[in-house]
């Protein structure tokens, strides 16, 4: 018979020496892993929330990890036709999911359907307090606002846009919110723009002169202006899981 050539496996040689494990390399490489899920996760950093900006600087600021409802400015004024309430409210919705906030986000606005003060589920009226897009305490809770004293506020803390812009320095000439409200968040039947239907300049709505400091001032003025609307977190679901990443 002819030889194939081919010999019988011999037996396993002993198992070689352990590998090295270099500690630095490894370290840094741990560390690389870190910074890409920190950038890639829109994660916040730094003591004071100032100091809170996304990796992309392009980004509006990040909300802080503590508790709160935040009270967030659209990007553009209003006025007083925003299709309804209903419109309003979705504007707010619309411009949250567009930065990636996935809490439920009203319109600021008293209507022929509700009364400013009771937009926020009730559970959340008493206790939680008020921020702003980066944590900054606005009031000490949703309540506070309609206490009777105009929604009085530190016009010294910022209130952002969902892109980023503080409304009360940025380069909008008139510092005024539409609110179509009493003092006490009660609906002003005859001073909401036709519950939000109208731009008609015989026609007025309610509305706060941010500078005062005053969130609920009392201004009537034409519904042909154009006008900040501000949105709020109306249930809170826990700000650290509601940025989409």
């Amino acid at each position: 018979m002819l030889s194939t050539g081919v010999g019988v496996p011999g037996p396993p040689g002993p198992p070689g020496p352990p590998g090295f494990s270099n500690p630095v390399r490894n370290m840094v490489r741990i560390l690389e892993s870190k910074r890409v899920l920190f950038s890639h996760g829109r994660v916040c950093s730094g003591k004071h929330p100032r100091d809170n900006l996304c990796s992309d600087q392009r980004d509006p600021p990040c909300p802080r990890g503590n508790l709160g409802l935040h009270l967030v400015a659209l990007n553009a004024p209003l006025k007083g036709d925003m299709r309804g309430i209903r419109g309003a409210d979705f504007q707010c919705y619309q411009q949250a999911r567009a930065v990636g906030l996935t809490g439920t986000y009203r319109a600021f606005l008293s209507s022929h359907l509700q009364d400013l003060a009771t937009v926020v589920r009730k559970a959340d009226r008493v206790h939680m307090p008020v921020v702003n897009l980066r944590g900054e305490l606005l009031f000490k809770s949703w309540m506070s606002i309609f206490s009777g004293n105009g929604g009085t506020f530190d016009p010294s803390v910022p209130i952002y846009s969902f892109d980023g812009r503080d409304v009360l320095t940025d380069s909008t000439p008139e510092k005024l919110i539409w609110h179509g409200s009493s003092a006490g968040g009660i609906r002003a039947t005859i001073n909401y723009c036709e519950a939000w239907r109208t731009a008609d300049a015989a026609v007025t709505g309610q509305a706060a002169l941010l500078q005062t400091g005053r969130l609920l001032g009392q201004h009537t003025r034409s519904c042909a202006n154009h006008y900040i609307v501000l949105c709020i977190e109306n249930t809170y679901v826990g700000n650290i899981q509601q940025w989409r990443t």
